[in-house]
């Protein structure tokens, strides 16, 4: 198999960039350069391969989702989930990163399952991994989803609801910015961020997921990844 034709027969890597998880990629607010790991992953593949790249930055995993059903990527970085794999196949994770619960400081919870109670909301991005994780564990609190995984915890002061979900990092900045807020230390999941390809496609998984345990052995990304995972 020639992993560049079949990976990318428009003969250019498009590689769809999801910016709803700033742990993993972002946009420069000078210069509006896409920069993380998932693009530094992104040009190390194409470089693998010998083809140009495309980068393509979507605002949330959702819309990512979306896209893959017109055929608008080659190369896509997202957390493995099984709704999701009715659609899009996966590599091997490549890093895992933890969802959190941001609450009130002053609420009595102290860990993930007191949240689900009935009459308990909790603010979410839509279709985000933490999202659909979510849907299938609460048996009785209920989800606000918001359009993009960023507006979730400010919806959750805004509108005054009992818990804000997210990704640990940047539910750490978002804290320390709200004196009136605090974590819920415990994840109430691992996220594990792999490399997706349509399910057509899938038979280039397994070269991927080489790809990658070659790729994150190399100085620069390993680093990187360990910074991710520690911060």
């Amino acid at each position: 198999m020639n992993l560049a034709n079949t990976l990318a027969p428009g003969g250019k890597l498009r590689a769809a960039i999801n910016l709803g998880n700033p742990v993993l990629a972002q946009r420069s607010p000078g210069s509006g350069e896409l920069g993380g790991i998932s693009v530094t992953l992104a040009r190390e593949l194409a470089g693998t391969l010998g083809i140009e790249l495309a980068l393509q930055p979507y605002d949330s995993a959702a819309r990512v989702v979306e896209a893959c059903q017109g055929g608008a990527w080659d190369i896509a970085f997202l957390a493995i989930d099984p709704q999701r794999a009715t659609q899009i196949a996966f590599s091997d994770p490549y890093i895992v990163i933890e969802g959190v619960f941001v609450v009130k400081r002053d609420a009595p919870w102290q860990r993930p399952s007191e949240l689900d109670r009935p009459g308990h909301r909790i603010a979410v991005g839509r279709g985000a991994a933490y999202d659909l994780h979510l849907s299938r564990m609460l048996r009785h609190a209920e989800l606000i989803g918001v359009p993009t995984s960023a507006e979730a915890l400010p919806h959750f002061v805004e509108a005054g609801l009992d818990a804000g979900a997210g990704i640990r990092q940047p539910s750490q900045v978002f804290v320390a910015s709200h004196p009136g807020l605090r974590l819920i230390d415990e994840p109430f999941m691992e996220i594990r961020q792999a490399m997706a390809v349509p399910i057509a496609r899938a038979s280039v998984v397994p070269a991927l997921s080489r790809f990658l345990r070659v790729a994150i052995e190399r100085p620069a990304i390993k680093d990187a990844l360990a910074s991710l995972a520690t911060s």
